[in-house]
């Protein structure tokens, strides 16, 4: 199978087959020892191995208990698909990235986060329970009150420490599908910063700025659930249909891009109630999104910043970044919270993430990551490992101190492009 990451950055020939069901992921995981691959999310190398079991058909609705809102699902089945189900009911995911196309291993494995992990942290924080197949063919029931260890290393582990097969979820009871949102223009990063101290009693909060302009301007866009319940009409998403010979995204454009974007939001400032759906998951609007950035594809750079030195640390990425005459139509910030986080590997820490797309340029842009990725280690903070193609050994060390807990439930059998690169040092 020929298969390629979010990123697009490389085409890999992989030994990839479908799992059949969950009762017989066991004898199957244990006569072919394979990474669990989800729905090809992730951006690098982290759910790319030599031979890959794809969790496609562990897509079951298991059970829904109305008096907690806990949902139990098969690992194949997508956060999106739980949305519309949930939503007409009064319930949706407490926690969700920026895209519905997830699934719930995926998300469990990554430990993902989305607009609000200052107000409600990570998606490991509200799994329950999971059920973990290992390579020896054993099956564990995983919590805080059977086998916390492994539960532990599970959530954020990256796929390495067996097979996800089943999950249990607490979703959040919410008056409908609908978010009160505000977008409000900012001029700069210390303006972000303000708004962000501003916002602290709104449950999601993100923005967009200009990393190209001097100033740094940007729409900062914040929302609560709504108490409106009126029924949603069908989405509708446009599709990107082909890829460029060359990325579209480049020095040529960037600034172009950038300052229509800020000019949108600039004319459509202010409050209103919009579904759920455009404001947690915008760039799932245009299917196959990816594309436009051409055949070499991009990378992604998603770094946390420690609240102490984010703010310096922020200047500097962006003046390694101008200096280097590059830009990022995607670039975001967000703020993140105080947690105690629920795995060993978990991204999160109390202060900014920052995320940025760059076209690969090849040897440039290279160069550029490892200035940024510098950056990031002297002020304290990490890469996310899920968005990650370009870390070295000793980022990932320094910024995971948590590792050496975690090779100790590493199933032996299991690896990974990125744990190869990143713990084993292969090239």
């Amino acid at each position: 199978m020929r298969l390629k990451s979010w990123g697009r950055l490389t085409e890999y020939s992989i030994d990839a087959r479908a799992l059949d069901s969950k009762s017989t992921t066991a004898s199957q995981l244990k006569a072919r020892p394979a990474l669990a691959h989800g729905a090809s999310r992730s951006y690098g190398d982290v759910a790319i191995s030599a031979s890959i079991w794809l969790t496609t058909n562990l897509d079951r609705f298991v059970e829904f208990d109305e008096s907690t809102g806990q949902l139990t699902v098969e690992a194949g089945v997508q956060l999106g698909d739980i949305q519309k189900l949930f939503a007409p009911r009064g319930w949706l995911l407490p926690v969700s990235p920026g895209t519905q196309f997830v699934t719930v291993g995926g998300a469990i494995a990554n430990d993902i986060h989305g607009k609000n992990h200052h107000s409600a942290g990570t998606f490991g924080e509200h799994v329950t329970a999971l059920t973990l197949v290992r390579t020896d063919g054993s099956e564990r029931t995983c919590s805080t009150k059977d086998n916390r260890e492994l539960f532990e290393a599970t959530i954020g582990g990256l796929g390495l420490t067996g097979l996800i097969t089943q999950a249990s979820i607490l979703l959040k009871k919410v008056p409908g599908p609908w978010i009160d949102a505000e977008t409000i223009p900012f001029k700069n990063i210390d303006e972000f910063f303000r708004l962000s101290a501003e916002s602290e009693a709104f449950e999601y909060s993100v923005a967009w700025f200009d990393c190209v302009s001097k100033s740094g301007h940007g729409i900062f866009t914040r929302g609560n659930h709504s108490l409106e319940t009126k029924d949603l009409k069908p989405s509708r998403a446009m599709t990107f249909p082909f890829t460029p010979p060359l990325s579209l995204i480049n020095r040529a454009t960037l600034g172009l891009l950038n300052n229509a974007y800020f000019l949108l939001g600039v004319s459509t400032r202010g409050k209103k109630t919009i579904p759920y759906e455009p404001f947690f998951y915008p760039l799932d609007g245009i299917r196959h999104w990816n594309r436009a950035y051409g055949p070499k594809g991009f990378f992604q750079h998603q770094c946390v910043l420690p609240e102490a030195t984010a703010r310096l640390a922020l200047q500097e990425l962006l003046v390694a970044i101008r200096k280097a005459k590059a830009g990022s139509l995607l670039a975001v910030l967000k703020t993140t919270g105080e947690r105690e986080l629920p795995g060993l590997l978990s991204f999160g820490m109390k202060g900014v993430t920052l995320a940025l797309d760059f076209p690969n340029q090849g040897a440039k842009t290279l160069e550029l990551l490892a200035t940024l990725e510098e950056i990031v280690v002297k002020h304290g903070g990490r890469l996310n490992p899920s968005k990650d193609a370009t870390m070295k050994p000793e980022t990932f060390k320094t910024g995971y101190p948590n590792l050496g807990k975690f090779l100790k439930q590493k199933d032996q059998g299991i690896t990974s492009l990125f744990f190869e690169r990143v713990i084993e040092r292969k090239p």
